[in-house]
């Protein structure tokens, strides 16, 4: 079975490397028009409730169902959301929080362990389901924080965290076989796809 796990497009927030975590931003005008349909069509898609992962499922997947899951949004990331590092460079929370690597408590917010468990459990859940259904593929698309959380914790080659943030519009095809999913709990990465205008955005 391939697996995709694929970032919605571009949003205002991106651009100004904002943190957008649970926020529902939509995607820019730029962002939107940039998306073009993807190269394959699914009977199902898996979006995470965020609208601008559902706009881009939209655009890349006109003719698939879209299947709606909570747990597949972004991490929360509580004050911090809406701005941006050079905003808070004073901020001693954000700072505390940046000298931990990223993974204590966002104040009001999840950790990376509580963001990486949720995101976990419902793609095990959707990774059973496909088996079961003996599906060709599993479509799954979301956020960069998703991408990063799964392929750190099931992908082969093993890379860390942030090695696997996607592109706007784009992310990772992977394949897994069952025995292998049951036994390791892994996947293993085929390679890249971005679903946007091959011309230069400016």
């Amino acid at each position: 079975m391939k697996i995709y796990l694929l970032r919605h497009g571009e949003t205002a927030y991106n651009v100004d490397k904002r943190y957008q975590g649970t926020r529902d931003i939509p995607l820019s005008p730029k962002g939107r028009d940039a998306l073009i349909p993807a190269d394959i069509s699914p009977k199902k898609v898996y979006v995470s409730t965020l609208c601008r992962a559902v706009e881009t499922a939209k655009i890349l997947f006109p003719a698939s169902q879209l299947i709606l899951e909570a747990d597949l949004r972004e991490m929360c990331f509580g004050i911090f959301e809406g701005r941006n590092y050079i905003e808070m460079e004073k901020d001693p929370e954000y700072l505390a929080w940046v000298g931990n690597d990223c993974k204590g408590r966002c104040p009001g917010g999840e950790t990376r362990e509580e963001f990486t468990a949720r995101t976990c459990a419902v793609f095990c859940r959707l990774m059973e389901e496909a088996f079961r259904e003996a599906a060709a593929e599993l479509v799954i698309m979301a956020h960069g924080g998703t991408q990063m959380a799964l392929m750190e914790q099931y992908a082969l080659p093993q890379m860390d965290y942030y090695h696997w943030c996607g592109p706007n519009g784009g992310g990772y095809v992977l394949t897994a076989e069952k025995a292998e999913w049951e036994n390791s709990r892994k996947m293993r990465l085929l390679g890249e796809v971005r679903y946007e205008k091959t011309e230069v955005k400016t």
